[in-house]
């Protein structure tokens, strides 16, 4: 029999404190949680800018070796940065706005070109007339055109985003470049001296493996460029140097989405001269991508970032899934940091003289497989010589 609760007894005393402070950690953990998916945007573009300040930390700090203000060399890389891109977007404009121009006085001619290829290989009595005038009643444009004037100011929006993210970012990476020497001070003042330097070390590989990773990045999109220039120029395609560039930059520096971006400009300006010329700069495109993706990048990459191609791409795929494109971007120069900053403190020894280790049977391990064949081809009977008892008979 259970005994029954004295009618005097009371709560012990630390029974309500463990209640509240238990109920406390839980509000805090809510409040943290939903402050951390509040700040995942800003985070991200931080992490953005980190890894921005440490590609120019090279240039601005071979400035400021030479007298020029930290800040004033920051803000002229850039400078030079903002002039090229805004110059090569300004150019890429103009080009894409006289094509699609041109597009449209040609689509006519495109058309009976279509339209007389269909009639003579499928026996039909199609019309220009009869085809522009189904495309005019028809559903899917009415729909796709009252959707374009509703998604104006989505896009709208979506831009003014993308504008204020980037000047966000612009401004992190300015300041993180600028000062990074004072950012270096203030972290390394809540450090012990030993911490100190480990710190140091550890940001000095990161600002070289980022500045080889974009370095490889730079060999791949001119590799690139030069390719397709050779391409465009064989077609006879117009604005070959600029599409080039495009193709080179988009298709290296835009993870995941940029090859297929980078092949859309080409192949619609190549249907402007010839149609078929579009096909040939697709069929080109899927070629020089897989020659990039098993041949180029795998050794490009591992050279600059002194990484394994496998962890190369491992990284790839691990940050993609975990940050997006942005995961992508610095994947491969955040395993290189980390790897080379482990390296020193990962113990090495000596590797034993096994043949194992080697790849291929060493001297004592026994002969190797040609050996051994030549060996067995030497003591096979020859029946080319009679034998013994045959020549006495």
């Amino acid at each position: 029999m259970g005994h029954a609760a004295e009618p005097g007894a009371r709560m012990p005393r630390w029974l309500p404190r463990a209640m509240v402070l238990a109920l406390a950690l839980i509000a805090v953990f809510q409040l943290g949680s939903w402050a951390f998916h509040q700040l995942t945007g800003l985070l991200i573009n931080v992490l953005i800018a980190f890894f921005l300040a440490l590609a120019v930390e090279p240039a601005v700090s071979w400035m400021a070796a030479r007298g020029v203000r930290r800040g004033l060399g920051t803000f002229l890389v850039f400078l030079g940065v903002f002039v090229t891109a805004a110059g090569f977007v300004t150019l890429l404009g103009s080009m894409l706005a006289g094509q699609i121009i041109t597009i449209v006085e040609d689509f006519p001619d495109y058309l009976d070109s279509v339209i007389n290829w269909v009639n003579a290989h499928f026996h039909t009595e199609l019309r220009r007339v009869d085809v522009q005038e189904g495309l005019l009643r028809s559903d899917w444009l009415r729909d796709y055109v009252q959707n374009s004037a509703t998604g104006v100011l989505d896009v709208s929006a979506q831009v003014l985003g993308g504008l204020f993210q980037l000047l966000t970012v612009g401004l992190f990476s300015f300041y993180f470049a600028a000062d990074g020497p004072r950012l270096r001070r203030t972290v390394c003042s809540l450090l012990p001296p030993a911490r100190q330097a480990e710190v140091l070390r550890a940001w000095e590989i990161a600002v070289n493996k980022t500045g080889g990773y974009l370095y490889s990045r730079g060999l791949m999109a001119l590799i690139s460029g030069l390719a397709h220039f050779v391409l465009l120029e064989v077609l006879e395609v117009p604005y070959a140097p600029v599409l080039a560039v495009w193709v080179g930059l988009v298709s290296q520096f835009i993870p995941t989405i940029g090859t297929y971006l980078a092949g859309a400009l080409p192949m619609l300006i190549a249907f402007t001269v010839d149609p078929w010329y579009a096909l040939w700069v697709l069929t080109f495109v899927v070629f020089y991508q897989q020659f990039e993706n098993y041949v180029l990048q795998p050794k490009l990459t591992s050279r600059t970032v002194d990484i394994h191609p496998a962890v190369a791409f491992g990284s790839v795929v691990a940050g993609t899934a975990l940050l997006g494109a942005v995961g992508a971007l610095i994947a491969i120069p955040a395993i290189a940091t980390l790897q080379a900053f482990l390296g020193a403190y990962v113990k090495r020894y000596d590797v034993t003289d096994d043949p194992r280790v080697h790849g291929h049977r060493g001297p004592g391990g026994g002969p190797g497989l040609l050996l051994r064949v030549r060996g067995l081809w030497a003591r096979r009977p020859d029946t080319t010589r009679p034998r013994v008892e045959d020549a006495g008979s």
